[in-house]
């Protein structure tokens, strides 16, 4: 078999390709570190800011749930251990873990998250359907859909605390006017209502923010899977829960751990309507109770520090989640 001598200038290509892309390779490299150094350019002020506003905060806090601080005078007090979160003494339990009313706080704040998050991702899920179709007004009607959102939390409890009153509230005079109900509920007093006012009140007010960000990732969507399945005749029930529905998880799943975060620490909405009633009292105003009204420094910063690692939790849970999953996808 004869031996073949390769070309020159092939000879000559395959020898510089290796060498050639060293300083392809190096002046990646150094672009890298430079974007590296610029974004911690940009971090540090922004991590020094959250050190300061957040940081000293939280870990005074922390530092507050070990010590017998009480507000009459916080420059004077002693450690204390663990006994703010559970002590065992004279055959009883005592401390934060061990108080019944933090429990039910914690099933309390618990039960608002699931139903309120569940019912807001449900309806906003809906209207941002909804909004995402073509019809005259359309502009419109979204912006009016953002008001109960764009309302303060404050005012908007207030306003439906006047609302919901059971002497001269417009919610029981509607409802009597239609025949649902003989006479006037206490909705914010009464045990069985309060907290399905509470909630009803906070799906009105976050709905918004769900079918804002639903309506996003909605508009997004490539439009060729719809003209495919509209040409192949599949019902709209099952291009949504086939196409639309896995499309849009990975915003709406965004859009979840926000509420559930922000649901886990409500305070405002809860305190407004039905200030520091058991029945409605949330992980948040348990800690306030502690600490502004019974000026228990170290035991109200115990159940702010448990609050705090609830959510932290939560938080890591859902990142790596999300990071198994789209390491799963890759």
């Amino acid at each position: 078999m004869a031996h073949t001598t390769p070309a020159p200038a092939e000879t000559e290509a395959v020898g510089k390709t290796p060498t050639a892309s060293v300083p392809a390779r190096r002046q990646a490299s150094k672009v890298r570190r430079q974007r590296l150094r610029a974004a911690w350019v940009f971090l540090i002020p922004m991590l020094l800011v959250l050190a300061a506003v957040a940081g000293w905060p939280l870990f005074r806090t922390i530092w507050f749930s070990f010590t017998d601080a009480s507000f009459a005078n916080i420059s004077e007090y002693s450690w204390v251990g663990f006994e703010n979160y559970l002590v065992y003494d004279d055959g009883m339990w005592f401390g934060v873990l061990a108080d019944p009313t933090w429990w039910q706080a914690v099933w309390n704040t618990l039960f608002f998250t699931v139903v309120s998050v569940g019912a807001e991702t449900v309806l906003g899920l809906i209207i941002a359907l909804t909004l995402n179709a073509q019809f005259r007004g359309r502009g419109w009607i979204r912006a009016a859909t953002l008001i109960p959102w764009a309302i303060p939390t404050i005012v908007s409890a207030k306003m439906w605390g006047w609302m919901l009153h059971d002497q001269f509230g417009i919610i029981n005079d509607l409802l009597m006017t239609l025949g649902i109900i003989a006479e006037p509920l206490n909705w914010t007093a009464n045990a069985d209502l309060s907290m399905w006012a509470v909630i009803m009140v906070d799906v009105w007010k976050t709905t918004p923010f769900m079918a804002l960000l639903t309506l996003a990732a909605l508009q997004m969507l490539p439009s060729d899977c719809y003209e495919a399945a509209k040409v192949d005749g599949i019902h709209p029930v099952r291009v949504f829960f086939k196409v639309t529905l896995p499309l849009i998880t990975p915003a709406l799943m965004v859009a979840i751990i926000f509420r559930v975060l922000d649901a886990l620490r409500v305070f405002d909405v809860i305190y407004v309507l039905t200030s520091n009633s058991e029945d409605t009292m949330s992980m948040s105003v348990y800690a306030r109770q502690q600490l502004v009204q019974f000026q228990d420094v170290g035991y109200g910063s115990a159940a702010s520090t448990v609050l705090f690692l609830i959510i932290a939790l939560a938080t890591i849970t859902y990142l790596y989640l999300g990071r198994k999953q789209i390491g799963g996808e890759a």
